[in-house]
C-alpha cells in the first residue's frame, strides 16, 4: 500500500499530540482518490472539526433598540454566506422586530456585523471552557452571565466592573429575585438542577439557605431618582413605617436626614435621596443586603458616612453585597472584591473572590494572573506627573489670570470666594462638602450669577471665554447625537486631533446615530464632556464629569480632560467627588471650609499636597498611595498607619 505524503497546509496536524491524531482524517481510505481531491478533503474535515470547537464558545448579540428590520434591506441575511447554502443562520422575516442569529450554524466571518447599517449586530468569540460556566442569559441572541459572585457571611463582597457587564443581573440573581436559567432560556431548569450545578461551591449552601431558611433581601438601587415614583409621603414618615430595627434616630444623625426629615420624598435632591435611600434598607431587619451604587451624587464626606453605615449592617449570619465605582470608597468599604470583565451589553464573566488590594489593582492592571487573560489592553495608573508650570524653567511663559474677592448671598446661604490666580495648561479641582456654593461660585466665574456689590460698587470679574458643563444634565434636543454635535460644535468634531483626543477614547462615534432623548445617564455625561471641551474657551467650568460613569470611564474621562487642557493650554476648573478622579486630574485645588448650605469661604488656588492636607484634616481621614499603581487608598480609622500619619500631620501621602 501506497502512503501519502502530507500536504504542506496540513503540516501542523501531523506534529500534534496522540489525542489530535485520533481526531485527524484517516489518510489511507483517501488513496484511491487522485491527490488533489484527497488533500480538499482532509482541509475540509480538518475545519469542519476546528469549526465544531469553535461553535461552543461564540456568541451572536442583536442589539434590539438598533435593529431595524423594515429600515433596511436586510443586508445581514443576504450577505451571510451559511444563509446563500440553505441553512437558516439568520431569519428574517415581515414580522420580525428583529433578526435572529443562530448561534450554532454561525461560523464567525462577521460579514453580516460589516454589513449591518445599524451596526446592530455583535459577532463574539468568547474565552474558552466558558460556555459550560453560563449562569443565566436573558434570550436568543441577548446578554449572557458567565458565573457568580460568592457572598460570604459576616463579610462585605465589592463588585467592580463597568456599565453593562452584569453586577445588577449578579444582585438580582443573589436576591432571589431572578432564577438563574445556566443558559437555558428555552427550558428553564427547576432549583433541583441549578443546586446541583452549583453542588461543591458555597453557592449551593447560599441558594440552598434562600430556599429554605426563606432569607429577606433587600436592594438599595442604582438610578435613585426614580424613587419618588414608588414612594409617596414625607421622609420621616417613610422611615416610621421601615423601622424594624429601632434605628431611626442613629441613622438621620449618621446620613444627615434630619434637615429634610419633614420634606415630601419628591421634593428631596439627589444626594438627600441617595441618604435616603441607605437608610431604608439600613433600617429594616434582613439577611442579605445590597447596595448598588451608593456613593453617587453624594460628597467625599457623606460617602464615607455611608460607608460606615452600610458596614454596621454587618453579623455573624448577614450577607452585604456593594457594587461601587469610587474605587477609593470600595477599597474602604469591602473586605474581599469579584471583578467582573467581558464585553458590556454581551456577556460578563465574574472572577474568583481576591482580597480588596488584588482585586482592585488587578482590575486596574486588566488581568486575571489566576486565569492568565488579559481583558483590557492597557493597564491604567495614577501616578501624578509634575504639571508643566513645575519642570518650565521660565514660568513666565504661561499667561496668568487673576479674580478678585467676591460674596454672594442666596436666602440664608452666604459664600466667601478669597481672590486668587491660575495660569493655562493648569487643572484647579474644587474640594468641598455638598452646599458650600462650588456650582455657585462655576456660575459666577462663567457669568451666570452677579456676585454682590461691595459697598455700593460692583465687583469687577474679568471676561473670560467660558465652556460650562452643567452638574444635571437634562437632554431637550429632538434629533441624534451626530445632529446635537453638528449644530453645537461643529468645526472640533470634524477635526481629526479633537477626534482622536477626545471622542474616540469617550466613545462618541458608537453614539452618533441615536436619539439624544434616549441616551443613558452615562452615555450623556459623555457627550455633553464632548460639547464642553468641543467649544472654544479660555475657561472650562466642568461640574462632576464622573456622574453616571463607571469606574473605567471615569479614569479615560480624567485622561482625556488632562490631555485636551495641556494641549490646547487652557484652564480647566472642576467639581469632583471620586477622590481618584480629583487626584488625578489636579495641579491646584480650591478647599472650600464652613457650614454648608449656611456661611462657606472658597480659599485661593493651592499646591495639591498642601490643598489635600487641608481638606482630609476637616473630614479626620488619612490617604497612603498603593505601590503598583499609585492610586489614592483611604486608611482604616485608627490603623497604625492612619494614626502615624496623623500624629506626623501627613493627611495626603504623596510619597511612593
Amino acid at each position: 500500500m501506497t502512503t501519502l505524503n502530507p500536504p504542506s497546509c496540513l503540516s501542523p496536524i501531523f506534529s500534534a499530540d496522540a489525542a489530535a491524531a485520533s481526531r485527524r482524517p484517516k489518510l489511507v481510505e483517501l488513496v484511491s482518490l487522485p491527490q488533489p481531491i484527497a488533500q480538499c478533503l482532509e482541509r475540509d474535515q480538518f475545519a469542519e472539526e476546528i469549526e465544531m470547537a469553535d461553535r461552543l464558545t461564540r456568541i451572536a448579540i442583536v442589539s434590539s433598540d438598533r435593529c431595524k428590520p423594515k429600515k433596511c434591506r436586510q443586508e445581514c441575511k443576504k450577505s451571510c454566506p451559511v444563509v446563500k447554502t440553505g441553512k437558516l443562520c439568520i431569519e428574517v422575516t415581515s414580522q420580525s422586530k428583529i433578526a435572529f442569529i443562530s448561534e450554532e450554524l454561525c461560523i464567525g466571518c462577521g460579514i453580516c456585523v460589516k454589513k449591518c447599517p445599524f451596526e446592530a449586530i455583535q459577532i463574539i468569540n468568547l474565552p474558552k471552557d466558558l460556555d459550560k460556566d453560563t449562569t443565566h442569559r436573558y434570550g436568543p441572541n441577548t446578554f449572557k452571565l458567565h458565573r457568580l459572585p460568592v457572598p460570604r457571611p459576616g463579610q462585605v463582597l465589592g463588585l467592580v466592573g463597568t456599565n453593562g457587564i452584569g453586577k445588577s443581573t449578579a444582585l438580582k440573581i443573589l436576591a432571589g429575585k431572578l432564577k438563574p436559567n445556566l443558559g437555558r432560556f428555552n427550558n428553564p431548569p427547576d432549583w433541583q438542577v441549578i443546586l446541583t450545578y452549583f453542588r461543591g461551591s458555597e453557592l449551593q449552601n447560599y441558594f440552598t439557605r434562600i430556599l429554605e431558611d426563606n432569607l429577606k433581601a433587600i436592594i438599595k438601587p442604582q438610578y435613585v431618582d426614580h424613587i419618588p415614583r414608588a414612594v409617596q409621603g414625607n421622609v420621616g414618615q417613610v422611615l416610621d413605617q421601615k423601622d424594624e430595627r429601632e434605628m431611626k434616630k442613629e441613622l438621620c444623625a449618621d446620613l444627615e436626614l434630619n434637615q429634610v426629615i419633614d420634606r415630601n420624598v419628591g421634593d428631596l435632591s439627589g444626594g438627600e435621596l441617595q441618604r435616603f435611600a441607605i437608610a431604608v434598607v439600613a433600617i429594616q431587619n434582613a439577611e442579605i443586603y445590597m447596595f448598588d451604587e451608593p456613593s453617587s451624587y453624594l460628597d467625599v464626606k457623606q460617602r464615607l458616612k455611608a460607608a460606615q453605615v452600610i458596614r454596621s449592617l454587618l453579623g455573624p449570619s448577614s450577607y452585604v453585597i456593594v457594587v461601587e465605582h469610587d474605587l477609593s470608597v470600595l477599597d474602604y468599604l469591602s473586605d474581599f472584591i469579584c471583578c467582573l470583565y467581558g464585553k458590556p451589553g454581551a456577556y460578563g464573566v465574574v472572577t474568583l473572590p481576591f482580597s480588596v488590594r488584588e482585586g482592585i489593582n488587578i482590575f486596574l492592571a486588566g488581568f486575571v494572573p489566576t486565569e492568565n487573560l488579559r481583558f483590557r489592553d492597557e493597564s491604567l495608573t495614577f501616578k501624578v506627573a509634575e504639571t508643566p508650570q513645575e519642570i518650565a524653567e521660565d514660568i513666565e511663559t504661561y499667561a496668568r489670570y487673576k479674580y478678585p474677592t467676591m460674596t454672594k448671598i442666596q436666602g440664608n446661604f452666604k459664600l466667601k470666594v478669597i481672590e486668587g490666580e491660575f495660569t493655562d495648561s493648569q487643572i484647579i479641582v474644587m474640594l468641598g462638602e455638598n452646599g458650600t456654593g462650588k456650582t455657585t461660585f462655576i456660575r459666577m466665574l462663567a457669568g451666570l450669577l452677579k456676585p454682590d456689590s461691595v459697598e455700593g460698587s460692583d465687583v469687577e470679574i474679568p471676561e473670560f471665554n467660558v465652556s460650562y458643563k452643567p452638574q444635571k444634565i437634562s437632554p431637550k434636543f429632538q434629533s441624534t447625537v451626530r445632529h446635537l454635535l453638528h449644530s453645537k460644535i461643529r468645526d472640533s468634531y470634524t477635526h481629526p486631533q479633537f477626534m482622536s483626543d477626545v471622542m474616540k477614547p469617550l466613545l462618541i462615534e458608537q453614539l452618533m446615530d441615536q436619539e439624544v432623548v434616549n441616551l443613558s445617564g452615562g452615555e450623556l455625561q459623555r457627550v455633553a464632556l464632548c460639547l464642553c471641551l468641543g467649544k472654544p474657551a479660555d475657561i472650562y467650568l466642568i461640574d462632576e464629569p464622573s456622574a453616571y460613569l463607571d469606574s473605567e470611564q471615569r479614569i479615560v474621562a480624567s485622561k482625556v480632560i488632562k490631555r485636551f487642557i495641556l494641549h490646547a493650554k487652557k484652564t480647566a476648573f472642576v467639581v469632583e467627588h471620586d477622590f481618584i478622579m480629583a487626584t488625578y486630574l489636579a495641579d491646584k485645588v480650591i478647599v472650600y471650609e464652613g457650614k454648608p448650605s449656611l456661611d462657606c469661604i472658597a480659599n485661593s488656588p493651592q499646591s495639591l499636597l498642601t490643598g489635600m492636607n487641608l481638606f482630609l484634616s476637616h473630614l479626620d481621614i488619612t490617604f497612603r498611595r498603593d505601590p503598583t499603581n499609585y492610586r489614592p487608598r483611604i486608611n482604616k480609622l485608627d490603623s497604625t498607619k492612619d494614626r502615624e500619619q496623623k500624629t506626623a500631620g501627613s493627611y495626603y501621602y504623596l510619597d511612593d
